[in-house]
């Protein structure tokens, strides 16, 4: 069973998802460690509450991004970690840590990329004027939301959508879709070409 890792810096509502597939034995591996760059982190709590070893690193412990990161990494290689997913973690990853971690790290972003990278994507998607939108998972590289994409899943936008109306419900897209793929990766049933990703 695939050791997994989550790095989360607000409610944590796609690490709830997680734990609830990792529950019914459904991830193919076993959360071990949640992380957050925030004290109060709702998905600190969310840890807690699933009794997950959990570890907070606010940058004002930290001289530096990069004593943050290397505190992080350690931390992260103390728990075995084999599989790191970020769910709503509101940091760019340096290209030292992405390099230095040397595991798989997928991101879940609320578009479907390469469309609207960034923040506020579903803001985006309703000023562009687009009709489908999304969410979509994807291995993180050292760009903004541009790595290999691994599995995306499309929702309708409707007419009088919101942000947050349109945001709610890509976010059960995203609950729907996380789980299922990190249990793919963890399982082995990705293969991986350059950018070319399938499942097998």
């Amino acid at each position: 069973m695939m050791r997994i890792g989550v790095l989360a810096s607000g409610r944590g509502s796609n690490l709830q998802a997680l734990i609830e597939a990792w529950k019914l034995g459904e991830l193919n591996g076993e959360l071990v460690a949640v992380g957050s760059d925030h004290e109060e982190a709702q998905a600190l709590k969310r840890a807690v509450e699933a009794g997950i070893p959990h570890g907070a690193f606010p940058l004002s412990r930290f001289s530096s991004r990069q004593e943050q990161e290397k505190a992080i990494l350690t931390w992260l290689r103390e728990q075995k970690v084999e599989l790191l997913a970020l769910a709503g973690f509101m940091r760019v990853l340096s290209k030292e840590f992405l390099q230095d971690i040397q595991i798989p790290v997928l991101n879940i972003h609320p578009s479907l990329l390469p469309s609207f990278q960034g923040l506020h994507a579903q803001r985006q998607a309703l000023d562009y004027g687009v009709k489908i939108s999304g969410c979509t998972v994807h291995f993180v590289d050292e760009g903004l939301d541009s790595g290999p994409i691994i599995a995306q899943e499309a929702v309708l936008v409707l007419p009088g959508d919101t942000e947050d109306s349109l945001s709610a419900r890509i976010l059960e897209a995203e609950h729907r879709l996380y789980p299922e793929v990190v249990g793919w990766v963890a399982g082995g049933r990705i293969k991986r070409n350059g950018r070319i990703v399938v499942k097998i």
